[in-house]
């Protein structure tokens, strides 16, 4: 895959009469390069991929096959997995600490917490709306997605909502915000049913990088529907990232910049 890089300077008079400075904002569009295939159970609808250390955890979704999976990255096996109850659709996941694991449900406003060894479910938080994307910010806050526009920051002890931010790419709403991964001052975010990650600004909610991935080396020809890209998770101590898909055979490890 060829990887480019290129930006756009986007200009925007912040007042006409203020007499303010010009706003400059810059936004890189650029396609991820891919640096390592390996194998992924094509039975698993992916809603959340999160790395703890060495560790790869997945969340799974759909009723009645939704689950929370422990997976080995090089052969694909599942090493420790638990089923959720038929009424739960399960979507993203993060970890807490370095012993519990949050995992978003769709519809039914819970939020499950798992011992991670051996995957146990331990509480469960209550929340109104729908839940898709979580990850949680170096400063403790979760950041959590509902398909909208909008990121909402929570709280790691109560899981009340603190503070939101709307997402604009370019002053346009980005919606269906999905799964996401936070990576210092930047929430990675798939957009559903597209074959599109942005980068977003913790701060501001601007969107700075856009990342497109329809050049995977993946044949969707075989794929079946609802086989869309979901599933973000940096590796830890390397700057590359695994990327993956609902019903794909492959996880994908790739390089967000030219290094």
């Amino acid at each position: 895959m060829f990887f480019f890089i290129f930006s756009i300077v986007f200009l925007s008079l912040l007042s006409a009469c203020s007499g303010k400075e010009v706003e400059v904002r810059s936004i890189t569009y650029s396609v991820p390069r891919v640096v390592a295939e390996y194998p992924h159970d094509s039975n698993a609808f992916t809603q959340g991929l999160e790395f703890f250390g060495e560790r790869l955890f997945e969340s799974t979704g759909l009723y009645g096959k939704s689950s929370i999976r422990e997976i080995d990255l090089e052969s694909g096996s599942t090493l420790d997995s638990v089923m959720l109850n038929e009424d739960l659709f399960g979507e993203g996941l993060t970890f807490l600490d370095e012993n519990r694991i949050l995992q978003l449900t769709w519809k039914t406003g819970k939020a499950l917490i798992w011992e991670s060894t051996p995957l146990k479910l331990i509480d469960y938080w209550e929340y109104e709306g729908q839940g898709w994307g979580i990850c949680l910010l170096d400063d403790g806050r979760l950041a959590m997605s509902n398909g909208s526009d909008s990121l909402y920051f929570r709280s790691p002890e109560t899981f009340e909502v603190i503070d939101s931010i709307n997402v604009t790419l370019d002053g346009l709403k980005v919606e269906k915000l999905n799964e996401l991964e936070c990576d210092g001052q930047t929430i990675w975010a798939n957009i559903w049913q597209a074959d599109r990650i942005v980068g977003i600004d913790v701060s501001t909610g601007n969107v700075k990088d856009v990342l497109e991935v329809s050049n995977l080396p993946l044949d969707r020809e075989i794929l079946p529907n609802g086989a869309v890209l979901n599933g973000i998770a940096r590796i830890p101590n390397s700057e590359n990232f695994l990327i993956t898909g609902k019903l794909w055979p492959k996880i994908f490890e790739v390089s967000f910049t030219n290094k």
